[in-house]
């Protein structure tokens, strides 16, 4: 159940719309990395509290992709370092953080430095940045003290029927748990013998690459990220040459290899990169081409790891 109450905040003075909502006035569309910021920042610390919230839930993390999160250039760490380790330990679906690190994520999404995600506490207090520098809080309370501290900033605090960055749980992608019969499978298709290619992407738009083999299998899924989307594929093929003549002239793919030292890579690739990207993956081991067209994507498997009680909470 979405919260009762939502209010859209916002710099944006309702009374310098048109007769259709949209803004004329002057009030630029990205952060002014100051005070209006800092008033931001203030009024969601506000609505965190008359809403008893301390700490929040990290919902469906991203970070930056081939479609970018505002009209700023990304920047090193997706904005995220300080607050989170370079491998992004921590930063997943489920994490806990405290009011002062969520608010230290809206910042990075009002800038946006390349990371995005939900921040929530079950149906009770929900923060959800959008573009053009709003920002929708919603609350199981009407929060009228946050809503006075909002005005008191020189922010604006809309009420609105829901959030339109809410999450629409009818749409998922995976709906299927990675449980011990998912992993008796993978199992058995190993022991073909054969190997497998496993995508593993803890945080959308962050990816990481293992070859399964029935030797390697319980160390790959013992060091997998809490409540990653699991996707199983045929392995890497060693023809090299042959993957890279494969390549689609008029398709956007995922061009995937092995390097020498064993670690695999992945780039997305159009015609445009057809010529330099022989050169950029001279000496490879193996490789492959996965289509990106929904469509057209077949893999093996593809689940969700589920929490350590067996529940799938992962909203993929």
């Amino acid at each position: 159940m979405p919260p009762s109450f939502t209010r859209r905040i916002s710099k944006y003075d309702p009374a310098d719309r048109d007769g259709h909502g949209h803004y004329l006035g002057a009030e630029d569309t990205v952060s002014d990395r100051g005070p209006v910021e800092a008033a931001y920042l203030a009024a969601i610390a506000a609505f965190a509290a008359d809403a008893g919230a301390d700490r929040l839930e990290i919902r469906e993390p991203a970070v930056g992709g081939s479609v970018p999160f505002g009209p700023e250039t990304p920047v090193d760490g997706h904005g995220l370092a300080g607050l989170f380790p370079p491998d992004l330990s921590g930063y997943h679906d489920g994490a806990e953080v405290s009011v002062a690190v969520a608010l230290e994520l809206v910042r990075v999404m009002l800038r946006g430095q390349g990371a995005w995600c939900r921040l929530e506490r079950q149906d009770t207090f929900t923060v959800h940045v959008g573009w053009d520098q709003y920002v929708y809080v919603g609350s199981d309370r009407p929060c009228e003290a946050a809503v006075a501290r909002t005005r008191h900033l020189g922010l604006f605090a809309e009420p609105v029927t829901v959030s339109p960055y809410a999450a629409h749980l009818d749409e998922r992608e995976v709906t299927q748990a990675a449980d011990e019969d998912f992993w008796e499978r993978v199992r058995a298709e190993l022991c073909a013998p054969r190997t497998l290619l496993l995508e593993e992407s803890p945080v959308r738009n962050a990816t990481r690459w293992h070859r399964l083999t029935e030797r390697s299998l319980d160390g790959v899924r013992a060091a997998l990220g809490p409540r990653a989307m699991l996707t199983v594929w045929p392995d890497l093929s060693p023809d090299v040459d042959a993957v890279l003549a494969g390549l689609p002239e008029d398709e956007t793919v995922d061009f995937v290899w092995e390097e020498p030292g064993g670690t695999i890579c992945h780039v997305t690739v159009d015609r445009t990169d057809h010529p330099q990207l022989a050169a950029s993956v001279a000496g490879a081991r193996a490789a492959c081409l996965l289509p990106l067209a929904v469509d057209r994507r077949h893999p093996l498997f593809q689940v969700a790891l589920p929490d350590r009680d067996g529940v799938l909470r992962a909203r993929w």
